[in-house]
């Protein structure tokens, strides 16, 4: 653990836009590393879960061995970030999932995967997001999911098209969109200060 005023940040690096989330979170004034192992995770003070394939991501946690370390790390309520991917992995249940398809949980939602559609119809919009002061973040959707639905303990953060596209339930934060590929780094922003409150 490092002093509060620069945590020490992980990256899940088993697949996924790893790199982009250090650069961001290193901006946002963070030490961030890459996580692969579970003695990787015991040196962090918080997490972010990347974009990327979920089906892909889960069957490599268990490949190596993270899969109950993570839930472990949500479980002791250590800040975590999901964007994506990632947010499909922090829900507590999932719609058109693979029957194999683990998660973490941590957020009591329902998330539907690949809700914005295919590829190819990846876009762009502005969204507005609660607590992040300075006007809408642009938001990056490439084959995202959606928010179905949220338990009481849920606070949605941001909407769009009449779904929930950024949500937190405690120290979990998910987003449908990919902050970490438009330079504009106030969400991990919000998260790095997440981790900070966390840690005090």
């Amino acid at each position: 653990m490092t002093e509060l005023s620069t945590p020490t940040i992980g990256v899940l690096a088993l697949q996924g836009d790893v790199r982009e989330h250090l650069k961001a979170l290193t901006d946002a004034g963070a030490q961030a590393r890459p996580v692969r192992r579970p003695e990787e995770l015991a040196e962090v003070d918080g997490l972010v879960i990347p974009g990327g394939e979920s089906t892909t991501m889960s069957k490599l946690a268990v490949v190596f061995g993270m899969l109950e370390p993570l839930r472990a790390f949500v479980r002791d309520a250590k800040p975590v970030y999901g964007t994506c991917a990632g947010m499909i992995m922090v829900a507590d249940k999932l719609l058109d999932a693979r029957e194999d398809q683990e998660t973490l949980g941590g957020i009591d939602m329902i998330v539907r995967r690949n809700a914005f559609g295919r590829q190819n119809e990846s876009f762009e919009a502005a969204i507005e997001v609660a607590g992040i002061p300075g006007g809408p973040v642009e938001g990056v959707f490439i084959r995202a999911p959606w928010v179905e639905s949220v338990g009481a303990a849920v606070e949605v953060l941001a909407t769009y098209g009449g779904h929930a596209v950024a949500v937190r339930q405690g120290n979990v934060l998910a987003t449908s969109f990919h902050p970490e590929l438009t330079g504009d780094h106030r969400v991990h922003a919000l998260f790095v200060e997440m981790v900070r409150a966390s840690a005090e």
